[in-house]
């Protein structure tokens, strides 16, 4: 089959690479229809390379038809159009009964001390096979696959698998409630998503910020408040835009990619450079993360607010204002989405005709698989107004 791989710190290449197959009684192989780069994409791209080897199959927001199933997989079968949720988790030990599939102890990572197993995802989560390549080996195919019903196009259920729960988690964790004020730093995918579904859930008043000028129309064709962080200091516009108190709810959806702190881009860029060893212990043990996205979203929190970051960070020593949190009494919530804890709840809002989510306006950018690494090369860039790209294989 055909598959994008990793073949070196910003490069990828579309490669013939071995079919999968079943090895287990709980897979299943499902046939790409649609797999989508995700902004966590670009930080394999660019940054974690010491955690990947040349070959490795990316990708993580992937949907299609069912080929084949083990013997052990019973709510599926061949034929079914299935969404392929980015965790893998069995969904009957002690954390999925509780709703934590991104902390699945069947398929925890725990030689590297990480939660549950992701695909396309670097040897940190299990280094399964991703979802852009034209088949896909689903483990845990008991549990994991979302069957969803003919007669929409892809991309209306596509984002079950990431963009759509993970958003709906961030805001559900940023505890949104009827009335608020709530700001999401970034609109690239996740920062759309997440306004929307804040609007959706009850926040009164959505503001969001962002440099790029395609980002921030989109955002203001729904409705959404935009602060252009290249014009304003946007602690001090949200600050104003509150009468002086500041969000009730933050979401956080930029993680490692910020812009805006120049001595830790070149800490980025120098750790990347670093034998794979020396890299890695580099990321471990320091705070290599761009860090202007969070103490934006610190700065802009009101009193006792919450804040939910959903944005990815790979340093384990990053620096926090731990001083003014504790003083202004700050929630944070964060981590993996748990997809399959939210797929109830959105699962109806996008199976309809009405599209209260605005999800058919958010893919800017449709390529063959083969145009992958240029895809790929125009979304870092945010070039020719690329927000979010869908891969046909």
């Amino acid at each position: 089959m055909r598959a994008l791989t990793w073949q070196g710190t910003s490069k990828v290449s579309v490669e013939t690479v071995p079919d999968p197959k079943i090895q287990e009684p709980t897979d299943a192989i499902v046939r790409i229809t649609s797999t989508a780069i995700c902004g966590s994409d670009l930080h394999l791209y660019d940054v974690l390379g010491m955690y990947l080897d040349k070959g490795d199959v990316l990708g993580h927001e992937p949907m299609g038809i069912v080929e084949e199933v083990g013997a052990g997989v019973t709510h599926i079968k061949p034929g079914d159009r299935v969404v392929i949720p980015f965790n893998i988790s069995c969904g009957h030990c002690w954390m999925c009964r509780r709703g934590f599939f991104a902390q699945c102890e069947t398929t925890q990572v725990t030689e590297q001390g990480k939660g549950a197993a992701l695909f396309g995802y670097t040897k940190l989560y299990g280094q399964v096979p991703g979802g852009q390549a034209e088949y896909l080996r689903v483990p845990q195919a008991q549990f994991g696959p979302i069957k969803v019903p003919d007669g929409l196009p892809d991309e209306r259920f596509l984002f079950l698998s990431d963009v759509l729960t993970t958003s709906w988690q961030a805001v559900k964790y940023a505890d949104v409630q009827p009335g608020d004020t709530f700001f999401v730093t970034g609109l690239g995918p996740i920062g759309q998503m997440t306004a929307r579904i804040a609007r959706h859930l009850g926040a009164e008043r959505v503001i969001a910020s962002d440099n790029v000028p395609e980002r921030l129309e989109m955002a203001r064709r729904h409705g959404i408040e935009t602060l252009n962080t290249d014009e304003v200091d946007v602690p001090a516009a949200v600050y104003d835009l509150t009468s002086g108190r500041g969000a009730d709810s933050v979401v956080e959806s930029v993680g490692m990619e910020a812009h805006g702190s120049p001595v830790q881009a070149a800490a980025v860029k120098a750790a990347g450079m670093l034998p794979d060893a020396l890299a890695r212990k580099a990321v471990e043990t320091a705070g290599i993360d761009r860090m202007a996205a969070l103490t934006t979203a610190f700065a802009a929190v009101r009193r006792a607010g919450t804040v939910s970051i959903i944005g990815v960070y790979g340093g384990n020593a990053d620096p926090m204002p731990m001083m003014d949190l504790f003083d202004k009494g700050v929630t944070l919530r964060m981590g993996q989405a748990h997809v399959k804890r939210w797929v109830d709840d959105i699962l109806p809002l996008v199976s309809g005709d009405d599209d209260p989510l605005g999800v058919d306006d958010l893919v800017t950018h449709r390529l063959p698989l083969e145009e992958a690494p240029h895809a790929y090369e125009i979304f870092k860039k945010k070039e020719d107004g690329c927000i979010k790209v869908v891969l046909k294989p």
